[in-house]
């Protein structure tokens, strides 16, 4: 059995400058990790961690979504999880936008606490970034 961890995000910012934290490689770097990301779907590329505890920190990934500036996804794979990540970015009005997150396909539950707790923390890490 899979679950989906959704998590909702909402920043003050433009939409234009949302997604380009979610696109452009070195801005991702910022609140992510090191990475090799372009949004070009088929592109494969790979995040990359510090290595903890006999894992080697990489995550494989594919583009599988690109549709500026209103979706992105790719696959996430590391340590025999294989998932999908979705972005979805609604522009809410009076600068404030809206970004819906989706890891799908999470097949145990510590996977799942520890993709929650990640990605929250990314959330935050985000919103510096945003305010810079």
């Amino acid at each position: 059995m899979s679950s989906t961890l959704s998590l909702d995000f909402q920043y003050t910012t433009t939409i234009g400058k949302l997604w380009s934290a979610l696109t452009d490689s070195n801005k991702l770097a910022k609140w992510v990790t090191e990475n090799d990301f372009k949004p070009v779907v088929g592109h494969r590329f790979q995040f990359r961690m510090q290595p903890v505890n006999g894992w080697d920190g990489m995550i494989d990934s594919e583009v599988l979504v690109v549709d500026e500036p209103n979706r992105l996804s790719y696959t996430w794979a590391s340590l025999g999880q294989s998932n999908t990540i979705t972005w979805t970015l609604q522009d809410l009005g009076d600068g404030k936008v809206n970004l819906h997150f989706e890891q799908s396909g999470i097949t145990n539950p510590q996977a799942f606490e520890g993709a929650k707790h990640g990605w929250t923390h990314m959330g935050s890490q985000l919103e510096k970034l945003l305010q810079q």
